[in-house]
């Protein structure tokens, strides 16, 4: 080969060897605590977790604890390392090596950032994501580790580690964003161009004509300016509004989502973003495809307090598939019968009433003779009448008589 090929297969090796492998994409979010107690005078601090941006269902990911500079009310009489111990609740998983974990050495009162690290075993049958809420975190040192510094956070966010059966990406998952102020208020720290990590998990089964329901998660990254919370900032249930973009299956081109924002204090840097569910509704079959949109921040979606534009090329890209569904059912309208007509026959009976017959005096034949009172005529009312005169004077005249008799 000779002297000058040997050479040169050496320098290649050595460019081999020195070139840096590609770090494996990470999702990572800040939480921040309140210490008191301990050998330590930090009052409040800002933790870090990181995990792989995905796992596998029933196997176990690397959960990385970042802790910040440390201060010592006194320095060591000999070098120690700090102790931490955090405690985790994973929502999917389960944590196989909890308790004390070494951190990084402590000589002096500075003491540097350094980091502990735990496993999350994924339970069997995970479909979406693993969530980890982290909870109390005691710091010590290891020569003497019952002195310890107690420290809690009030954040009620999670770090979500999604299942890697998702929808495939592509492209960057750091989208670097321009961030302006709203329409009012001012801060020499705006605009300003801040990367964010955005992270989608889309839905492991969809059907079309109904809503599908896309995990966003966003980590801000060190690697650009701080997302500063400018003066008059609203830090009264602050929210966070999340646009998607979209296309394919007849899904509309964007779809928004929101999420309440916490620890947020006018003039600080806002260090976590909530994770917030967006829904989206296909019309029909086939593959939609997602990129990250615009972001805003406020108490409104129209008028924002901050408000930070996404780029338009050279995002990530998720898919998911669209299979058939139902038919959104037309209003039915009511059939209303019509009934047949129906032949009657109407039968008229005039009924006439018989009126009072009015008895006129009538003169009979041998009317006398039948004693036939008013019908028989005026000859014989008049005997009648004079028999009934002749037996009234008769009556008389017998009670007259009577009487004299009685006295005599």
């Amino acid at each position: 080969m000779g002297l000058l090929g040997t050479l040169v297969v050496f320098l290649g090796s050595v460019f081999i060897v020195s070139t840096p492998g590609v770090a494996s994409a990470a999702v990572t979010k800040q939480f921040a605590y309140t210490c008191s107690g301990g050998p330590f005078t930090n009052t409040s601090i800002s933790v870090s977790l990181s995990a792989p941006d995905s796992t596998t269902a029933g196997q176990t990911f690397d959960l990385t604890v970042g802790l910040p500079a440390l201060t010592l009310a006194t320095a060591p009489q000999s070098a120690t390392t700090v102790q931490a111990t955090m405690a985790l609740t994973p929502t999917g998983g389960t944590v196989s090596d909890a308790g004390v974990k070494t951190g990084p050495a402590a000589s002096t009162t500075a003491v540097p950032a350094g980091s502990v690290m735990y496993k999350i075993a994924v339970t069997a049958g995970t479909t979406t994501k693993v969530s980890v809420k982290p909870g109390e975190l005691k710091l010590a040192l290891a020569t003497a580790p019952t002195t310890v510094t107690t420290c809690t956070t009030t954040s009620t966010e999670v770090l979500d580690v999604p299942i890697g059966t998702g929808g495939g990406g592509t492209g960057d998952d750091v989208v670097a964003y321009t961030c302006a102020l709203g329409t009012t208020g001012t801060d020499a720290d705006y605009p300003a161009d801040v990367d964010i990590k955005v992270v989608m998990t889309p839905p492991t089964t969809a059907a079309s004509n109904a809503d599908a329901s896309i995990t966003w998660t966003g980590t801000i990254q060190s690697t650009g300016d701080p997302l500063k919370a400018p003066t008059g900032f609203p830090t009264t249930s602050p929210k966070m509004f999340v646009t998607v973009k979209a296309t394919g299956a007849g899904v509309p081109a964007t779809a928004t989502g929101e999420g309440t924002l916490t620890g947020v204090t006018a003039g600080s840097d806002i260090l976590t973003l909530p994770t917030v569910t967006v829904k989206i509704k296909p019309t029909t079959t086939g593959t939609v495809s997602l990129t990250a949109g615009d972001i805003s921040f406020g108490t409104s979606s129209t008028s924002p307090a901050i408000k930070c534009t996404a780029p338009t090329t050279g995002l990530k890209a998720y898919t998911f598939t669209v299979t058939a569904g139902t038919s959104p059912s037309s209003s039915s309208t009511p059939t209303t019968s019509t009934p047949k007509p129906t032949n009657t026959k109407t039968a008229t009976v005039t009924v006439t009433p018989t009126s009072s017959t009015t008895k006129k005096s009538q003169t009979p034949k041998a009317g006398a003779d039948t004693g036939a009172g008013g019908e028989m005529g005026p000859d014989g009312r008049m005997f009648i009448l004079t028999g009934t005169a002749l037996i009234g004077v008769a009556a008389v005249g017998g009670l007259v008589m009577r009487r004299r008799s009685i006295k005599g």
